[in-house]
């Protein structure tokens, strides 16, 4: 048997029995925004009862030690005298200056697993209150404020909503990573033994000048479909997605091969994409550092300016990484001048093709891409305009 909605005076009343002013409410429901506040009021479902000295004495821990943990996390600092702490609060505080204490992991390890954990927690966060956010306004557009609150109450099957699902989500996701990752070290083993990591860039040609004439909207949505493109193709081809900063994706790829195929995917897939620019790939192999999800070094930084002087389109590569894909039949390269690439030097790179793509047919497909994306933002700016 199908729930029914959670009636929004029963949201209301939860909202006052903890102490919402009944101006805040008219004027969250004024706004069409009063699911977003019960969220904001009622996820944490803990009473914050201990302020900065009363959580130092309770944990132990000096009151800079403890500043800097809550930091970590991504949280400002407590005012003093605020009760801005709760029991479960002071728990993970707790275990984690246990953690830090024990001789385990050291505290520059701890800091390090607080920030990823706080970045990390941070951006599901806030995507969970732009997918809740979208939801209610579709739902306050089509069938009025009475079915806004579903969002907060299970589904029709009967299992979770929105919202009480995701603990149980990110705990099942998280132990899939931990297992994931522990198996790529395992696999990878003495990385002195072998070329390194293949790192690669991706970008789309063309981003700012397309941030100038098309609206906040639609610029999301060709963000949007760039990410998704990018995690299918990479997670697909064996690889990392290591962070997206809006128009690129970084990823890492134990395998020369399959890098190289990301790489040519990623460019092909882009031409598919009505909404998307062409996309120009760099990609270097060597020794990479990694530390709090991130990668760094010089492997990273030559993969980084590789990207910035490919054509639209097109995939470069460095010389080590040209060296070993060479023996594979399947692909064929294009030597480039070389050029002197900022803080590297001069370096002798390459363009990345597949054996059977004759040069002027790629050359062919760029310039029908360009003109393809010349004639939507010309529609768009039309419409616009009308």
């Amino acid at each position: 048997m199908s729930s029914m909605p959670v009636p929004v005076a029963e949201l209301v009343t939860a909202l006052q029995a903890m102490g919402v002013s009944e101006e805040e409410i008219a004027r969250a429901r004024a706004d069409g925004n009063l699911v977003l506040l019960a969220v904001e009021r009622l996820a944490l479902g803990q009473e914050l009862v201990y302020d900065v000295k009363e959580a130092c004495e309770r944990t132990r821990l000096p009151e800079e030690e403890l500043r800097h943990i809550w930091r970590s996390l991504g949280f400002p600092d407590p005012p003093a005298g605020d009760p801005v702490f709760s029991e479960v609060d002071l728990g993970n505080l707790e275990a984690v200056a246990e953690l830090m204490h024990s001789g385990v992991v050291s505290p520059e390890v701890t800091y390090g697993m607080t920030r990823v954990i706080g970045s990390s927690m941070a951006r599901v966060a806030s995507a969970l209150v732009d997918a809740v956010s979208a939801q209610t306004e579709r739902a306050t557009a089509t069938v009025g404020e009475e079915e806004v609150a579903e969002v907060l109450e299970p589904t029709t099957s009967g299992t979770d909503g929105v919202l009480p699902m995701f603990p149980a989500v990110l705990e099942q996701v998280w132990r899939r990573h931990l297992q994931v990752a522990a198996r790529r070290r395992l696999l990878r083993g003495d990385v002195d033994d072998g070329p390194g990591l293949v790192v690669g860039f991706a970008d789309l040609v063309g981003f700012t000048a397309l941030a100038q004439q098309v609206s906040d909207a639609e610029l999301a949505e060709v963000v949007d479909q760039f990410e998704r493109l990018a995690y299918d193709v990479v997670v697909a081809g064996g690889g990392r997605v290591v962070k997206m900063i809006g128009d690129e994706v970084m990823f890492l790829v134990d395998d020369p091969a399959c890098a190289a195929e990301i790489a040519l995917g990623l460019a092909e897939a882009s031409r598919d994409a009505a909404e998307l620019s062409d996309v120009r790939v760099g990609l270097a192999v060597g020794p990479v550092i990694e530390r709090e999800g991130d990668a760094f070094g010089a492997t990273v930084n030559l993969a980084s300016r590789a990207t910035a002087i490919a054509y639209p389109g097109t995939v470069v590569v460095s010389p080590d990484l040209r060296e070993l894909l060479e023996p594979h039949p399947e692909f064929a390269f294009r030597a480039m001048r070389p050029r002197f690439l900022k803080h590297i030097g001069r370096v002798a790179l390459s363009v990345l093709r597949r054996a059977d793509d004759a040069p002027s047919t790629i050359r062919e497909a760029i310039d029908e891409r360009r003109s393809q994306m010349r004639e939507i933002v010309r529609e768009r700016l039309a419409t616009r305009d009308t």
